[in-house]
């Protein structure tokens, strides 16, 4: 199990690094240059209002779905025949929730014409995720990798000829941008849905009350976990855009620093995609040999996340103000510090998509509820409190410190529950390796070197001691292969 989850990790790695950041990076920022950080700080406004409300699309089906597809493979043809029906009802109260909360909170005209696309784009990107999770569920991992970039292939095709290949004189728009959105995520989702079609041998859609109300049902404690996680994900810049009266501008600054957070990010998220199916097969097994596999299985991927995101998580923070430079020209001194602290949460944040995962496929949702539900309240908290006294950076100092107390008790609920967590002796190691990296860092910045040439120079420090420190060893790349599964870490 470890060797297939390495190498269609890697897989996955390839396809979105190839893809996701130039995306992310060219033309999701190359649209922010075109129209003007504040017209792009109320879209991202808009685009979190829709985050907020995304879990009325799904109520947690989504999740759901990818556990129970993976134990009962079989059963994929009709599960998704009756989900469907409940779906189109979803995306009908999403509509009028969300374009109603909108006008609550002030926007009007062409404002609320961009929020109603949105609410389409929404609506197909449930829809897409929801079609992923049987195609993971049934272990089909090498279509589910190519699916997972699709969309941004089409977009970046689309949008970057409006950008940079259309020529003319008029300016861009930013409907242009969600509008090319819309036909991108229409392709993929049917697409994804012929996929689903020919695995399952053919998909009856049916409206079956009854069977809608078991699905609602048995998905409600997954809803209930993904909007309470969105709120303290998503709703630092709908709160920015709203609470200062240049709320537009220090939302389009956080979300400078946002972009490269999340492109960042956006390498844990595929992990747990990957892990969740994983981990829920292997939960369900009756085999004893079976289970045997989650422990290894676990420290192998947070072996690969302290790794990783400790190296990203130092480099970026020390070298904020030269990477913001690097692709933008305006505000760049505001929103170094945002990306310095949000890249501090990367640690914190791949960690819970170790153990969050784990405790997800566990059906561990009433725990998980409660820490999502007080990790909320936390940052809802935070942000009244520091955004009006230090704008974009207030926000990020609540990111990093609820991200960081949720992921430390994940972590500890996972080892009551599990008895799997961070073994001490890796996590000495880590620590250690995390002090001679912020110093090797500093050292490096002292040396007046180019961005690429400091990059090249501590990811060469990173991979030697990353090796004389075990964190990525001989032993552990035996346990990847399946050579060998060490008694302890």
């Amino acid at each position: 199990m470890q060797r297939r989850f390495l190498l269609n990790l890697a897989l996955l790695l390839v396809l979105n690094l190839l893809v996701k950041p130039f995306y992310i990076l060219g033309i999701d920022a190359g649209v922010q240059d075109a129209v003007g950080s504040a017209t792009y700080g109320t879209y991202a406004a808009l685009l979190s209002l829709g985050f907020l409300l995304n879990i009325v699309l799904d109520l947690g089906m989504t999740n759901q779905n990818t556990r129970h597809i993976a134990q009962h493979t079989q059963l994929m043809g009709k599960t998704v025949g009756g989900v469907m029906g409940v779906r189109f009802v979803l995306v009908l109260l999403y509509a009028v929730l969300t374009v109603g909360a909108g006008i609550v909170l002030g926007f009007r005209g062409d404002q609320l014409a961009v929020l109603g696309w949105l609410v389409v784009n929404q609506a197909l990107v449930a829809t897409i995720q929801y079609l992923r999770s049987n195609i993971a569920g049934a272990q089909r991992f090498k279509q589910d990798s190519l699916l997972s970039v699709l969309d941004r292939v089409l977009l970046i095709g689309m949008v970057g000829w409006l950008l940079w290949g259309r020529g003319g004189p008029a300016p861009f728009r930013i409907e242009w941008f969600v509008w090319a959105q819309t036909i991108a995520y229409g392709t993929t989702a049917l697409v994804a849905y012929v996929l689903v079609h020919r695995i399952a041998g053919g998909v009856r859609l049916a409206w079956q009350p009854a069977f809608a109300w078991v699905v609602v049902k048995q998905s409600f404690p997954y809803a209930l976990l993904i909007l309470l996680m969105t709120f303290y994900y998503r709703i630092d810049t709908l709160m920015l855009e709203r609470l200062l009266p240049d709320g537009p501008l220090q939302a389009g600054i956080y979300a400078q620093g946002f972009r490269f957070f999340e492109a960042f990010n956006m390498l844990g998220y595929l992990m747990a995609g990957l892990l969740l199916p994983m981990f829920s097969r292997l939960l369900g097994a009756k085999d004893a040999k079976a289970n045997d596999g989650l422990a290894p299985l676990v420290r192998l991927a947070i072996r690969l996340v302290l790794t990783g995101t400790i190296a990203v998580a130092v480099f970026g923070s020390v070298n904020a103000k030269a990477i913001m430079d690097l692709r933008y020209t305006e505000h760049t001194a505001q929103s170094a510090p945002v990306f310095a602290l949000l890249i501090g949460c990367f640690v914190a944040v791949c960690s819970t998509y170790v153990f969050g995962t784990l405790l997800t496929a566990g059906g561990r949702l009433k725990q998980l509820n409660w820490l999502a539900g007080s990790g909320a309240v936390l940052n809802i908290g935070l942000n009244l409190v520091l955004i009006p006294r230090m704008q974009a950076e207030g926000a990020a100092w609540a990111s990093l410190v609820t991200q960081g107390l949720t992921a430390v008790a994940q972590i500890a609920l996972a080892k009551r529950l599990y008895s799997i967590g961070i073994p001490t002796g890796l996590l000495v190691r880590a620590l250690v390796y995390a002090a001679v990296l912020v110093g090797t860092a500093w050292w490096i910045a002292t040396l007046g070197l180019g961005l690429l040439a400091a990059l090249a120079v501590f990811a060469s420090v990173v991979v030697l001691l990353a090796w004389l420190l075990g964190m990525v060893n001989r032993t552990v790349l035996y346990e990847a292969l399946e050579l060998r599964v060490p008694a302890k870490v």
